[in-house]
C-alpha cells in the first residue's frame, strides 16, 4: 500500500513541522490524559525503582504519565525526531529522565535491560512493525511487560482511503500477532479512545488501543527476521519525497478534521442515541 509517511525520512520532516505545534493543537484531541491513563494501566507501573523505555517518546507526553509512577531517573525516552525531543527536554517532570535519538527497530539498549517497555504513536510510523515489536521482547528482561498504543484500522471507506495514504493504521488481530510471533505471552488488547467518539471505531482511531504482553523467558525473540525493510541511508529522490510528503501531509490533514467533526456530532447527536 502508498502509505506516504510510513518511512523514517518522512516522518523526520513531518515531526520537524507539527513539533511546532504538537503539543497545543495536535496531539490533544486524538490523546488525551484519561486516554493515556487507560492505556498505560496494564502495563503495571507498580513500583518506582523500575526500569522503562519510552519508544518513540516523542514530546514525552506518554513519558509524564509514567513518571507519575516510576522515578524518572529509571526512564529513558527514545526517539528519531531531535525536533521532539527538544519539546521533551523542556518539560519539568522529565528533567531527569534520559533522552536520546534512536531506531525503535535497532535499539541500543542491552538484552533482558528493562522491566516495562512502552511505545505510544510510534508504530504506525515503522516500516517494519515486526522487528520493532521483536526488539521490544529483547531489550525486557525476563517477566517484563511491553505495552503498545497505536491506532486501528478503519472500517468506512472514506477513513480506509486517507488512513492507507498516510501511515500504518494496524487491525486488532494484527497487534496480537506481532506479540504472539515475538515470543511474547499473556496478550491483552485494550481499547481506548477520545469520550467525544463515543465507541464509534468505523472511521479508526489515531490513538485506539493498548497492547501489552510478557516475555516469559530470557534472551532475544526466538522469531529470526532478514535485514531491515528500509534502508535510511539509500538516497531517495528530492520530487519524489516532496510528492509523497505533501500527500502524506494532505492526508493526515483528514484524521485531524475527522476529530473535529466527530466532537461536533457529539454536541449535536443526543446522548444515548447512535452516531
Amino acid at each position: 500500500m502508498a502509505r506516504f509517511i510510513q518511512h523514517k525520512k518522512e516522518a523526520v520532516w513531518f515531526y520537524g513541522i507539527i513539533s511546532i505545534f504538537y503539543d497545543t493543537i495536535l496531539n490533544p484531541p486524538h490523546y488525551t490524559e484519561d486516554m493515556r491513563e487507560e492505556a498505560l494501566e496494564p502495563l503495571d507501573l507498580n513500583d518506582r525503582n523500575l526500569i522503562v523505555v519510552d519508544v518513540g517518546g516523542g514530546t514525552g507526553f506518554t513519558t509524564t504519565g509514567v513518571v507519575k509512577h516510576v522515578d524518572a531517573k529509571n526512564v529513558t525516552i527514545l526517539d528519531q525526531s531531535p525536533h521532539q525531543l527538544a519539546k521533551a527536554k523542556k518539560k519539568e517532570q522529565l528533567k531527569q529522565c534520559t533522552i536520546i535519538e534512536g531506531d525503535a527497530e535497532d535499539l541500543p539498549f542491552p538484552t533482558d535491560y528493562a522491566d516495562r517497555y512502552v511505545s505510544a504513536g510510534s508504530i504506525e510510523y515503522w516500516p517494519d512493525p515486526q522487528r520493532g515489536i521483536n526488539e521490544a521482547y529483547r531489550v525486557l528482561k525476563p517477566g517484563g511487560k511491553a505495552c503498545m498504543i497505536g491506532p486501528v484500522y478503519p472500517t468506512y471507506w472514506l477513513s480506509r482511503l486517507f488512513a492507507d495514504m498516510w501511515m500504518l493504521f494496524p487491525k486488532e488481530e494484527e497487534y496480537i500477532e506481532w506479540f504472539k510471533r515475538a515470543g511474547f505471552t499473556d496478550i491483552q488488547l485494550k481499547r481506548i479512545g477520545p469520550k467525544w467518539f463515543r465507541g464509534v471505531r468505523r472511521h479508526g482511531l489515531i490513538i485506539g488501543c493498548s497492547v501489552t504482553g510478557v516475555k516469559p523467558t530470557a534472551g532475544e525473540s526466538p522469531l529470526q527476521l532478514g535485514p531491515k525493510a528500509e534502508d535510511v541511508k539509500k538516497r531517495v529522490s528530492p520530487f519524489a519525497f516532496l510528492v509523497r510528503f505533501v500527500i502524506g501531509f494532505m492526508a493526515a490533514l483528514y484524521y485531524v478534521q475527522l476529530t473535529n467533526y466527530m466532537r461536533i456530532k457529539d454536541l449535536i447527536v443526543p446522548k444515548g442515541k447512535p452516531i
